[in-house]
């Protein structure tokens, strides 16, 4: 019983500092209008800034995404919190573009640093018996972190002092207390090798997936899309269209999108793969079509509901994607084959954002994001249509 305790608080205390890397991920999220303000860019611009965390993130991905299967969870996760720090760092002391780009860069890295890292770790640390059990609490430290930080930062960007300062410095205390809490966590890694021996993860896919893969692709894809452009203009069009400048609303809804997806990936478990991947794009074309709603009739409500429904497609459909082109995976190529899943959904995070970028400086934001919404509804309506011809197989 003590042993089972033991483990699962150090299970638990890993899933917090899961959690407190990925919140810096998001946590500039409502605070883009501010930045706007200050430093006087577009709104491309600051499609292009969020977009370069998703490059950092397939970076590591591809250059290091087994590296703590090689040197031990622990100096990847010490990596990936020095990331962190130094990100905060670059916004605390951000006095032009550059250092926004540099703070974003490093926070995509440490994300990709972690994403793999951290949830094996988290699995690790359970006691014999409760993978079940640490899989939720991955899950939930994973996407419950993206959804703290833009909570986090737009509260105390409306209610307390330094806007664009006091976050990133409770931040910094965090990252601080995790690098203290990892000191006191154990290596799960046994006979861990030199980083000399580290070598490039390259994407794979093996015929027998590619039937599994298409969907599952485009469904991750559609979901990090949508993903990417509430979490990068949706502070700007509720502030420009809604008139909504209250920076703890606009992080909220980016915040509710993430923890609407947490419950998305944990029903996973009751509705089973084989249904989880089309009523998942269900989700999303839903969420989709709400915000194309909200954007032609500048309702809150309507931006509430898109958040609600399409977090919870991205959720069902990006875990159900994930679990299916596993179980189609040989197991000698798997990390490849989801590492490859992992390279198409940061896609999604930055290519159509910043398309929407683009547009946006000529067409207006509305537009821009109409054309973003049928572009994304056809993906996902291919999607479907090709699971309802071919279902993904329930072994999965």
């Amino acid at each position: 019983m003590d042993g089972n305790r033991r483990g699962w608080g150090q299970c638990l205390l890993s899933g917090a500092v899961f959690a407190v890397c990925m919140a810096g991920t998001t946590l500039p999220t409502p605070l883009y209008p501010l930045y706007q303000e200050k430093f006087g860019f577009s709104e491309l611009t600051v499609t292009v800034v969020y977009a370069v965390y998703a490059f950092g993130v397939i970076g590591v991905l591809l250059l290091a995404g087994n590296a703590s299967d090689t040197v031990g969870r622990r100096p990847v996760l010490f990596a990936g919190l020095g990331c962190a720090a130094a990100s905060a760092v670059c916004f605390l002391s951000a006095a032009g573009l550059g250092a926004l780009y540099a703070g974003r860069l490093l926070s995509g890295l440490s994300a990709g640093l972690f994403t793999g890292a951290a949830t094996a770790y988290v699995m690790d640390l359970a006691p014999p018996g409760g993978a079940s059990r640490a899989t939720f609490v991955a899950t939930a430290a994973n996407m419950g972190g993206l959804g703290c930080g833009p909570l986090l930062a737009g509260l105390l960007a409306q209610y307390a002092a330094w806007p664009l300062y006091l976050a990133f410095a409770v931040h910094l205390a965090l990252v601080a207390g995790s690098a203290v809490a990892l000191l006191w966590l154990p290596e799960t890694v046994r006979d861990p090798r030199p980083l000399s021996t580290v070598r490039p993860q390259r994407p794979g896919l093996p015929r027998q997936v590619r039937a599994v893969f298409v969907p599952a692709a485009i469904a991750s894809f559609v979901g990090f899309a949508l993903f990417g452009v509430f979490t990068s203009v949706s502070p700007a069009f509720l502030a420009e269209s809604l008139d909504v400048d209250d920076h703890a609303v606009s992080g909220a809804v980016v915040a509710l999108a993430f923890f609407a997806s947490t419950a998305g990936q944990l029903a996973v478990g009751r509705v089973g793969v084989g249904r989880s991947l089309p009523l998942g794009c269900t989700g999303l074309f839903a969420g989709l079509a709400l915000l194309a709603g909200a954007l032609r009739w500048d309702l809150l409500a309507l931006v509430v509901l898109s958040a609600v429904f399409g977090g919870f497609g991205q959720g069902l459909a990006f875990r159900g994607a994930l679990s299916a082109v596993a179980g189609a995976s040989p197991a000698d190529r798997r990390a490849a084959v989801i590492s490859t899943l992992f390279v198409v959904a940061y896609a999604g995070i930055s290519v159509p954002v910043i398309g929407v970028g683009v547009l946006a400086v000529s067409i207006g934001l509305e537009d821009a994001g109409l054309v973003f919404i049928a572009c994304m509804a056809v993906l996902v309506t291919t999607a479907v249509g090709y699971l309802l011809r071919r279902p993904v197989p329930t072994r999965a």
